[in-house]
């Protein structure tokens, strides 16, 4: 959770009311759940793993692979993207001096650290990341219940506590959004990968739900808090994006400081971790782990130039997530449903098409929702955003799964139909159906690797000290 949070979710607040913070927090918690009931799966089927796109190697082929290695790193770019606008918006707002020198600051600090040390780095800077972000929270609550004073007339009058049409949509749009991107971030798929056992991670997802719930919960009714303390709109009136920072200005200067210093921590936490799962992505993706690492750190620096040409020029954080988020909600269906046993037939080629067709079908509705090609394009960057009074928001979020769907569906028809004809014609086999072979079973099967991680690990090698009867039961004594 970088410095991001404080201005998208106070957001919500002041346009959607409580109910909007609700769906947009439980939204955001829920789908890390989604790792502990799809990541032993997909550790089984490729244990030696330690990103998504590797099991999407192995099932569906180089292209595809290939295909949501772009896709993820386009997504991680757009998350570097909105973390260095946040982090520039929150310097400017508070301290009313140029936010350009902290964002190349932060970007070169991160650089250095991170090239140094690793994804290791990345974990420890999570953890002190999720302790400056709980006293960030105490702080800032304790000195807004001393200092701000809440109008209880203005509760009934702001009819932020009632639902609402923005509401119910976002009971849709928000879930479908977020879980999907979260399969694109390389950063939960390599924690993922890194749990000892599937017990393990199922704990860990479910405290991360519960704290991430709890803590964009209290940031999200910040924004209701300053409408009802009459503190937004402002004089002048202010967007309700920056509820939360309107709120901290009316605070004691330490205050002030403080919140400062640590979004500029929690901002270098979340950018620390995209670099590593970058370097990740673009080496085993692109390069499939044959370019030195340093050349591929190298990239990495030279991506961060138009990420942070992009912050400068994209003030809106929310737009950002939400390209992000279509295009994912376009890709993954057909990518998931791999993990299905008895789709075994879907191959590389329905993947490819089925993306490409969501993305199509948003397009599409644009254009008849809208009545031009232009508003059609504009729907695919969502320049109206989330929060607009109509239905192109939700009605893009339903047509790019559903649209993808379709589109897989017909791939495979179209494929089965082009392959009947050519066995047909040519006396080749009818093969579509046909079932792959078996995948050889290995000794570092995850399946093995469940029952021997409850052995302690070489501290030395950190490799599990296994029994000789568990090899043996795998094995033949031939081949022991």
């Amino acid at each position: 959770m970088g410095c991001g949070i404080l201005l998208t979710y106070p957001e919500i607040g002041i346009v959607a009311g409580v109910q909007g913070v609700l769906v947009y927090a439980l939204s955001s918690s829920l789908p890390i759940m989604l790792f502990a009931l799809v990541g032993p799966l997909v550790r089984r089927s490729c244990p030696e793993g330690f990103v998504l796109t590797q099991w999407v190697f192995q099932r569906f082929g180089y292209l595809p692979g290939l295909y949501l290695g772009v896709l993820t790193i386009l997504t991680m770019f757009l998350y570097m993207a909105s973390e260095l606008t946040s982090i520039q918006q929150l310097v400017e707002l508070l301290t009313g001096v140029n936010g350009l020198p902290i964002v190349i600051v932060e970007c070169v600090v991160t650089t250095i650290y991170t090239t140094w040390g690793g994804f290791q780095t990345s974990f420890f800077t999570d953890n002190v990341q999720g302790i400056m972000m709980t006293l960030l929270l105490v702080v800032v609550a304790i000195a807004m219940g001393t200092n701000i004073d809440i109008d209880r007339a203005q509760i009934a009058a702001s009819n932020l506590t009632g639902s609402t049409k923005l509401g119910w949509q976002l009971l849709y749009i928000l879930p479908v959004a977020i879980a999907s991107n979260d399969c694109f971030m390389s950063g939960f798929w390599l924690r993922t990968f890194a749990s000892r056992n599937d017990k393990e991670l199922y704990i860990a997802c479910g405290l991360a739900t519960f704290v991430i719930f709890v803590y964009l919960l209290l940031t999200g009714f910040t924004g209701i808090i300053a409408d009802w303390a009459h503190i937004y709109p402002g004089d002048p009136p202010q967007d309700a994006y920056l509820a939360f920072f309107l709120i901290v200005q009316t605070l004691p200067k330490w205050v002030i400081c403080f919140v400062l210093v640590f979004g500029v921590a929690l901002s270098t936490a979340v950018m620390d971790s995209l670099q590593s799962a970058m370097v990740s992505s673009v080496s085993n993706d692109i390069f499939r782990n044959k370019l030195h690492d340093m050349y591929v750190r190298a990239l990495v620096i030279v991506v961060m130039v138009p990420a942070v040409v992009v912050a400068l020029r994209s003030p809106n954080v929310l737009q950002i997530y939400l390209i992000s988020d279509l295009i994912s909600a376009a890709a993954m269906p057909s990518i998931l449903l791999g993990l299905v046993p008895q789709l075994y037939f879907i191959n590389g080629f329905d993947v490819i098409i089925s993306g490409c067709g969501g993305v199509l079908t948003v397009f599409i509705f644009g254009c008849i929702y809208y009545g031009t090609a232009k508003q059609g394009a504009g729907l695919l960057i969502m320049l109206n955003g989330l929060y607009g009074d109509d239905w192109s928001a939700f009605g893009a979020f339903v047509a790019a799964p559903i649209g993808a769907l379709l589109f897989l569906v017909g791939s495979v028809l179209a494929r089965c139909a082009f392959y009947y004809i050519l066995s047909k014609f040519t006396d080749r086999p009818f093969t579509v159906f046909d079932k792959p072979p078996p995948a050889a079973t290995e000794l570092n099967d995850v399946a093995d690797m469940d029952e021997i991680t409850e052995y302690d690990a070489d501290p030395e090698t950190m490799v599990p000290k296994v029994p000789l009867a568990s090899i043996k039961s795998s094995t033949s004594k031939k081949q022991v």
